[in-house]
């Protein structure tokens, strides 16, 4: 008989930190993906929409970082906005903002090419980041794990 699930989410500070830890795995995950995706041979549609999906993922982690009190369906919509707004913006050119983008930063933060594509990519990666809130944060990182 497994033990019962607690009643209450963890924490605020806890969530955070949680949602933190995960958004930096997710980072890591894409940085990767991004550097090391072509060299072991994976599929340009797996680097580019992958890299997207994990983007999104972090977008919402992170908005959950700073933003603890919000639902997840808060924080699902402002990562959807985000995601929305940074796809767009790729339409606006000016010298300042095209020169940003030639930078790492610039190309992993806001991209360059415009793509609706993407936003199919945001929001399985927000999807993910829902899942993997809901798993980890109602019942603590390992404490969805534990055997019972």
């Amino acid at each position: 008989m497994r033990a019962a699930q607690p009643d209450k989410p963890v924490a605020p500070l806890r969530t955070s930190l949680i949602r933190a830890a995960l958004a930096l795995a997710v980072i890591v995950c894409g940085l990767s993906l991004r550097w090391y995706g072509f060299p072991f041979g994976l599929p340009a549609f797996v680097v580019k929409y992958g890299g997207s999906l994990l983007w999104a993922t972090m977008v919402f982690l992170l908005a959950g970082v700073l933003l603890p009190q919000l639902s997840r369906s808060q924080l699902t919509a402002i990562a959807a906005i985000i995601a929305v707004v940074v796809e767009f913006s790729r339409l606006i050119h000016t010298p300042w903002l095209d020169a940003f983008r030639l930078t790492t930063a610039g190309a992993l933060l806001l991209g360059r090419i415009f793509s609706l594509w993407n936003l199919v990519a945001y929001a399985m990666g927000i999807a993910f980041g829902v899942l993997a809130d809901r798993v980890t944060t109602v019942h603590g990182l390992v404490g969805w794990a534990k055997a019972p």
